[in-house]
């Protein structure tokens, strides 16, 4: 059978999330119009009876300014060495050189497919090929693959062409376990989606989320999580006025998370603030970067 690491990588909101929940046919990764979402390099495991992939969404890569920024760019930088194949995404609308620049930079040894991701919204036909020629005429490209990623289109062609470059092997996971990550994580994840989406400007930056307590029992699953911010202000306004906000917020990810482990969800919310956390190595070993 067909083995191997499948690493995605690319600017920071060109679709990488969205690519990796695609080829899983289902929420593995958070996703948000915002940049710098996506914090964790997070595995996927994808088996069948004819291979195992497991695709690695890492975070968009960036010149980093703070700790926790360099976190996560440590976290690129092991997904570059242990790469089968990779997959460099770049948004079909932008300017190619853009994602050129950081692509030729990470001199991957692993067999390289450019993923022209958002072409359903790019209308000029001769300009898609034209950034197309552009990424098949460099070096580091075996080949240009054209998808939408949020709408699906192509996933099945890239996933062939994926193969193709794949060793075989045995599986390195057994079982059906989709994910090398605990529950936990994806909880807290949800948890912090929601804020990207609920909270404005700089906000969701600042904050981390940490889940305390998860226990499971027959009828409910009892979850207690911390928002973490850095400033006072910051958590009045997560928790909004008379605590209106914290309440929404935990309706929708509380929504969101029993859809996810399919169990009824008793979930408690808490603001901390915890001063430059982003820049504390403590804090961020705290809360799992």
């Amino acid at each position: 059978m067909k083995a191997g690491f499948v690493n995605i990588f690319g600017k920071p909101n060109a679709g990488k999330s969205t690519l990796l929940n695609a080829f899983m046919g289902e929420k593995m990764a958070i996703v948000s119009h915002k940049v710098q979402t996506t914090r964790h390099r997070i595995k996927a495991i994808l088996s069948t009876d004819e291979y195992q992939i497991i695709f690695s969404d890492t975070p968009g890569i960036i010149d980093p300014k703070y700790k926790l920024h360099e976190k996560m760019m440590q976290a690129v930088k092991g997904s570059l060495e242990d790469a089968d194949v990779a997959l460099l995404i770049a948004d079909a609308g932008e300017d190619p050189a853009e994602s050129h620049d950081i692509f030729q930079k990470l001199k991957l040894k692993a067999p390289v497919i450019v993923v022209l991701n958002k072409t359903d919204s790019v209308k000029d036909p001769e300009k898609l090929d034209s950034v197309k020629t552009f990424f098949a005429e460099q070096p580091y490209c075996k080949e240009v693959v054209l998808i939408s990623a949020l709408k699906k289109n192509g996933i099945d062609v890239l996933l062939q062409r994926v193969l193709s470059y794949l060793p075989e092997g045995h599986p390195f996971y057994e079982g059906d376990d989709i994910s090398d990550m605990p529950v936990k994580f994806f909880v807290g994840e949800l948890i912090r989606e929601k804020i990207f989406e609920m909270y404005h400007e700089e906000l969701p930056y600042h904050t981390a989320v940490v889940v305390q307590e998860y226990k499971e029992k027959t009828t409910l699953t009892k979850i207690r999580a911390e928002i973490i911010v850095q400033r006072e202000t910051q958590k009045g306004i997560i928790l909004g006025e008379g605590g209106s906000m914290i309440k929404k917020l935990g309706t929708v990810a509380r929504q969101d998370i029993e859809a996810f482990i399919d169990n009824k969800v008793f979930l408690e919310l808490y603001v901390k603030v915890r001063p430059k956390w982003r820049d504390n190595e403590l804090y961020l070993k705290e809360y799992g970067y």
